[in-house]
């Protein structure tokens, strides 16, 4: 479930308290994100910085949505692994999958640095230590030698179809950077789905899951989303599968 606060007094009073000041000078607002096996019950709250005005990268998605409730449903999978989370945005997957234990890494577009303070600010909101770094797809500098991800997750970053290759470069990087890693996404099955299909086969890559992103979704959240969203897993086709093969199909 998701809340959105229009509250800024409130809420600035309660932030302030944490080192985190925040504005309704551009539209800003946070949103509160709750994870648990009961919905009136939720185990903790993810509080995400949003700004209505500004691109996509300070705006929570459906896909960053579904794919954070993923994260928290596999959570056994997450404790002491080193996670990186590929355009991240307001970073809500990788902010839950370091609640849950892990090492996270969060990165976005090095040139969009107004994307990357708002991470650092949702961290400290959230009283969470994450790196955060600024990666270009396709750009190979010092920052993405170091990374050795188990885990890569990427929300709705099949977007731009001419991005796309750098996306896969970056991504088989980091798969073959770290032997035995898998690349969690959610996507929108748009008209682009061939292409990404062409491009696992040529970056050498396969796809193990594939599933409905509202199969797993709880009713009271599949509400709040709408979209034909899909969720994969993927790996080096050299890698042995750990799930059932299966074809990033219509």
């Amino acid at each position: 479930m998701t809340d959105r606060m229009n509250d800024f007094d409130s809420k600035m009073d309660s932030d302030e308290d944490d080192g985190c000041e925040i504005s309704n000078e551009h539209m800003t607002t946070v949103s509160r994100h709750h994870f648990g096996d009961e919905s009136d019950k939720p185990s903790f709250s993810i509080s995400i910085i949003e700004n209505i005005k500004e691109e996509y990268g300070l705006f929570v998605w459906p896909c960053s949505v579904i794919l954070a409730e993923y994260v928290w449903q596999q959570r056994d999978r997450f404790p002491g692994t080193n996670v990186v989370e590929l355009g991240a945005g307001t970073s809500l997957p990788g902010l839950v999958a370091a609640k849950v234990g892990s090492n996270v890494t969060l990165t976005d577009d090095s040139d969009r640095v107004e994307v990357l303070e708002n991470m650092k600010r949702v961290c400290e909101l959230n009283k969470l230590k994450c790196q955060v770094m600024g990666l270009t797809w396709g750009v190979w500098d010092a920052s993405i030698f170091d990374l050795q991800p188990q885990i890569i997750l990427g929300a709705d970053v099949f977007y731009d179809a001419s991005a796309f290759d750098d996306l896969f470069a970056t991504i088989t990087y980091l798969l073959q950077n770290s032997p035995g890693s898998i690349f969690i996404t959610t996507y929108h099955n748009r008209s682009g789905h061939h292409l990404i299909e062409f491009l696992m086969v040529k970056w050498g890559l396969k796809c193990v899951k594939l599933i409905d992103a509202f199969s797993f979704l709880s009713p009271y959240k599949a509400t709040e989303l709408s979209g034909n969203i899909q969720l994969a897993e993927i790996i080096l086709s050299s890698e042995p599968a750990k799930e059932t093969s299966a074809s990033m199909g219509k």
